[in-house]
């Protein structure tokens, strides 16, 4: 592709390369870089890319884009943010293939990964689309699964996998917007169809500091799309509203005035069942994954669904049939044993409230919960998780979550700084696989224990490695030997 045609729509303040430039790939590691590729330079958090300039000419770069001027003469387009125009140059480079397909935004803190997979399943029964997911547990095109390290993938990787969809005939794609990858122009080049606002609650502050910070952050999302839909029920609905630029889907499950409503809402030990209440309409639905937050997930969906104009009856007919979410209120085999045991996603405040509470609503003996906090991440939830651990499970064993490049001594220590006051039993194990054991020693008859923070994830951050751990062969492994 001619240099030219790479640069087509990016802010560029200064060229100093021949525009008739052959460019064979576009690059932002220089340890990629291939003869021929264009470089960006990012100026990054840990490191800063035009230090690697150098590197990536000696590589065989024919020129770079960066924001400060190379201290060598060398081919350079000059811009005033890298980030952005690595999403420009994507787009061009696989071309546009986001325009192709009719993408489909969630935001939020808690309740983004269920939603997806919810409205993939919803958009496959109602309309035989063949739907591309991109998320935190994994991307798929149809029913294929493609490997993720991050909720939303970088700009260029993220125009790659979009161009893969399109080439693979896929009509719609979902993906979970994450507000790191709004504010770090991950998710730039893409108008979506329809975006969805779930929830906001206290979580990334390491990164955005404020709570109104994270908030606009979210907010981006909803300046470009053409259908809106949030939930007025959260406290930041207001706020995300204000900065809409788009046409708005509200929905609510307490009542609050919004266009979808629920209503009629019963909360069961297998499932969630109520009326779906739209302009004139009314359907009944029922979602076998239990707790009042799979309400919000199903409206989430709807509101969706509503959005690219699906009947309500339709969309119920299509969540009954829909299946609970790996690490999203999963239950693990336990044969033989007259306990249950969960695994969730819960690592906030809220999802750890919501979870508790929910399995509150239908557990017959006591609720043992196994939690911890991770590293290197905002540090004030973590009091706060210990205090709700305290007043809402029968017992809690604090251990190990992603400890990362903390110690993990220090983050139990933060934690339990919240469980004082309460008179809730606690215990204190380190290790992860340890505290499962354990508490699978003290369940009794009736009791659950549900594992929270991991959910989908199959590995322990410890320091910069990536240790093998899934909880679900850890419960196999205690229960091979009691045999």
């Amino acid at each position: 592709m001619k240099l030219k045609e790479l640069l087509h729509g990016l802010d560029v303040l200064e060229l100093h390369a021949d525009e008739a430039l052959d460019i064979t790939g576009v690059q932002y590691d220089s340890r990629q870089v291939t003869p021929g590729a264009l470089f960006v330079a990012i100026s990054g958090f840990q490191t800063d890319g035009h230090r690697y300039i150098p590197k990536a000419m000696e590589n065989g770069a024919v020129c770079v884009v960066c924001e400060k001027k190379p201290e060598t003469d060398i081919p350079y387009v000059l811009v005033s943010d890298a980030r952005s125009a690595l999403a420009a140059l994507g787009a061009n480079w696989f071309g546009h293939p986001a325009d192709a397909m009719c993408v489909v935004g969630i935001t939020g803190t808690n309740g983004k990964t269920t939603s997806t997979y919810l409205l993939k399943h919803v958009l496959e029964k109602t309309l035989g689309a063949k739907v591309g997911l991109i998320g935190t547990i994994q991307n798929m095109i149809g029913d294929e699964i493609l490997h993720t390290e991050r909720t939303t993938p970088e700009s260029f990787e993220l125009q790659k996998l979009f161009a893969d969809m399109r080439d693979a005939g896929c009509t719609h794609v979902i993906m979970e917007v994450s507000s790191h990858a709004l504010v770090l122009h991950r998710a730039d080049q893409i108008r979506f169809g329809a975006a969805v606002f779930t929830n906001l609650t206290e979580d990334h502050l390491d990164f955005h500091q404020t709570m109104d910070a994270y908030c606009d952050a979210k907010a981006m999302l909803f300046r470009r799309c053409e259908t809106g839909a949030v939930n007025v029920d959260d406290a930041y609905a207001k706020r995300i509203m204000e900065q809409a630029d788009c046409r708005l889907l509200t929905y609510s499950a307490q009542g609050t005035p919004a266009a979808l409503t629920a209503e009629h809402i019963g909360l069961f030990s297998d499932r969630v069942e109520f009326d779906a209440v739209y302009q004139d309409e009314r359907a009944a639905v029922t979602l076998g994954i239990p707790g009042i937050f799979s309400v919000y997930n199903a409206l989430s969906v709807i509101a969706a669904a509503l959005a690219l104009h699906i009947p309500l009856a339709e969309i119920a007919d299509a969540l009954r049939t829909a299946q609970s979410v790996k690490g999203r209120v999963e239950v693990v085999p336990t044969p033989g044993k007259d306990y249950t045991v969960l695994i969730d996603y819960s690592h906030t405040p809220d999802s750890l409230e919501n979870i508790l509470r929910a399995v509150r609503g239908f557990c017959t003996g006591r609720i043992i919960a196994v939690f911890g906090c991770g590293g290197d991440r905002d540090p004030f939830k973590r009091p706060v998780m210990g205090r709700i651990a305290a007043q809402l499970a029968d017992l809690s064993i604090v251990t190990s979550d992603n400890p990362r490049t903390e110690d993990p001594y220090k983050i139990l220590r933060q934690i339990l700084a919240g469980m004082q006051e309460a008179e809730t039993p606690y215990e204190v194990i380190e290790t992860r696989e340890a505290a499962i054991f354990r508490a699978m020693d003290l369940a009794r008859k009736d009791d659950i224990i549900v594992l929270c923070g991991k959910g989908h994830e199959t590995y322990q951050e410890i320091g910069h490695e990536k240790r093998h751990l899934d909880e679900r062969e850890v419960v196999r492994a205690y229960l091979e030997r009691e045999r």
